[in-house]
């Protein structure tokens, strides 16, 4: 499709009065998609574009745009794609959060398919005979394994919102296809085996499909055929969810999780179902932002953050600049220590969203950010609002011709989930359990504080992390976007979100730029490589500590740009896509 005359302008023309303007005047222009002061460049497109963690599962989804399919199909193409090219994270076993916009209705809903306990689970569940959380029982056993809301949530998102163009089956058949005829084994894949080698070595279903002989992994260039997964696959297709939820397939994962310790059923499998709710919403200097409600924390301490950060003139600090980083930081220790008291599954506790998001609040906890001081961890309390993920999660997110957005996080909870597939699937079982708070004040795998909140509980969700997002401006669709990171994954959707609207940075800029962390225990900042030593400095003078960490976050976004979509792949994974038409 040609691009129109204003399209081009907003690709070049706007990109080259930009160079010329000085810098007070480049905030009150429209974010370029090219700057010739840019160092990194956005992906743009038409029509319609996916940005996914890996670029076979990318192209299957522009492809299901390609055929008339909407942004739903090709996200629900994508995330079963995913499960076959990305076994670490995609899953068919794990579950997730989806956050939709159908521009045709102004409607932006969030849809729940989080990962649910059995009903056997009890609140004392992961700890030992000392009474102390036992990280082999919630991390490692088949206790951990929630009941999987995957395939119900992509089966409840189609009824709702598929194009009516594509049959589910169009959507699976990819997928099958993958497995089936097997997949090119990217450095990524082969290098995430070899590093995990002995944990998932240890269940012979699972070293049967991913390792060879002597317990070899595939090496980059080889071909991995996943059969079973190929079938498990088919029966979702010609059945759809009860395909998986009910019969063979059902059965064999309850058998899994029982050997292996836990106490899930074919009856939970059964009886699991997705849940629609509202939004979690508020604005950021004139933009509206719709994220996750709980049992995500993210949409909730994502709005409370940046509700805070307004009060603070970000721009003219700068980005990561001391100042910056200061507030930030200072902002986030608070919504963190909310965090560990007030979330967990609305379901079964009472969690103040109104409160907790209301900027009335925000203005009264800016109250106790000191400008020049860090605030002691140790000083700072769940506050009192007003009246009522795993390193290895993946987020995509797509857009399509008509201005419908998905923004999609799911997860195993860590790397390959607990380790074990249900022999005869080829379907890996998630580790998310651990992901409650297994004792009220002490920290779970991503050094996170729970509260009875969050307590273990037969049939319920545990709290995540993950923190699908969209952005709107004057009630248009503007951004998606959203990353895995277990415990940083609010805090790098926020970066990026605060790197367009207070930065005016394009979506390419904003994904690489350097980012921090602070989640209010451990008392630090956690930054990754590239912040100045003098900007450390300055924050050390003020009393933060700084660590220099593992990069963080992989974000997969999309944004609108006049007419054109612009989008990015985080580089700080290999293997990620964003393709368009």
């Amino acid at each position: 499709m040609p691009m129109s005359f204003k399209s081009v302008l907003s690709v070049f023309g706007v990109a080259s009065a930009l160079v010329a303007l000085p810098v007070q005047h480049i905030a009150a222009q429209e974010t370029p998609i090219y700057s010739l002061t840019d160092r990194f460049h956005s992906v743009t497109a038409q029509s319609g574009m996916v940005a996914s963690q890996e670029a076979v599962a990318t192209q299957v989804g522009v492809d299901i745009l390609k055929q008339g399919g909407n942004a739903v199909d090709a996200a629900i193409a994508t995330g079963f794609a995913l499960a076959v090219t990305l076994p670490r994270a995609g899953n068919l076993g794990g579950g997730g959060f989806m956050m939709i916009h159908m521009s045709a209705s102004d409607e932006t809903k969030a849809l729940d398919y989080r990962e649910k306990a059995p009903a056997a689970a009890f609140k004392d569940l992961f700890l030992g005979d000392d009474g102390e959380p036992d990280k082999d029982k919630s991390r490692y056993s088949g206790l951990a394994v929630g009941v999987p809301g995957t395939v119900a949530g992509f089966a409840e998102a189609f009824d709702k919102h598929g194009s009516g163009n594509l049959s589910w089956a169009d959507l699976v058949a990819p997928a099958i296809k993958l497995a089936d005829e097997g997949i090119t084994v990217t450095p990524g894949l082969s290098g995430a085996l070899a590093a995990r080698v002995e944990r998932l070595t240890k269940d012979p279903a699972t070293a049967e499909i991913f390792y060879k002989d002597g317990g070899v992994p595939y090496l980059p260039g080889e071909t991995l055929v996943q059969s079973d997964l190929a079938n498990t696959l088919r029966m979702i297709a010609d059945k759809g969810a009860v395909g998986f939820y009910q019969g063979q397939t059902a059965e064999r994962i309850a058998a899994k999780v029982q050997q292996a310790g836990g106490g899930m059923t074919v009856e939970d499998l059964a009886g699991y179902e997705p849940v629609w709710r509202d939004a979690v919403t508020g604005t950021y200097r004139g933009y509206e932002i719709a994220s996750m409600p709980p049992p995500s924390s993210g949409g909730v301490h994502i709005v409370e953050i940046l509700n805070m950060l307004e009060a603070f003139p970000i721009a003219e600090f700068g980005p990561n600049s001391a100042d910056t980083i200061h507030v930030m930081a200072e902002a986030m220790r608070r919504a963190y220590a909310d965090r560990s008291k007030y979330l967990g599954d609305p379901d079964y506790v009472d969690v103040p969203v109104k409160g907790l998001t209301s900027p009335a609040y925000a203005a009264e906890l800016v109250k106790t950010i000191d400008l020049e001081v860090a605030t002691p961890s140790e000083q700072i309390k769940p506050a009192d609002p007003l009246p009522y993920e795993s390193n290895e999660t993946t987020h995509f997110s797509v857009v399509d011709k008509d201005g419908n957005a998905v923004s999609n996080t799911y997860t195993l909870n860590f790397s390959y989930g607990v380790g074990m597939t249900a022999d005869g699937t080829g379907v890996l079982l998630n580790n998310e359990l651990d992901d409650f708070s297994a004792k009220p004040g002490v920290p779970n795998a991503y050094g996170l504080i729970g509260g009875t909140a969050n307590a273990v509980e037969g049939g319920k969700r545990p709290l995540s992390s993950m923190s699908p997002t969209l952005v709107f401006k004057d009630g248009t669709f503007f951004l998606a976007t959203g990353s895995p990171g277990g415990s940083r994954i609010i805090t790098t959707t926020l970066q990026i979100i605060m790197n367009i609207v207070d930065h005016k940075m394009s979506i390419a800029e904003a994904t690489a730029a350097p980012r921090i962390h602070n989640q209010w225990l451990p008392d630090e900042i956690r930054i990754e490589e590239g912040l100045s030593p003098d900007t450390i400095k300055l924050l050390e003078a003020r009393g933060h500590k700084v660590a220099v960490k593992n990069a963080m976050g992989s974000t997969q976004s999309i944004m609108k740009v006049g007419d054109v979509l612009a989008g990015a792949s985080d580089p700080r994974r290999p293997g990620a896509l964003t393709a368009g038409y």
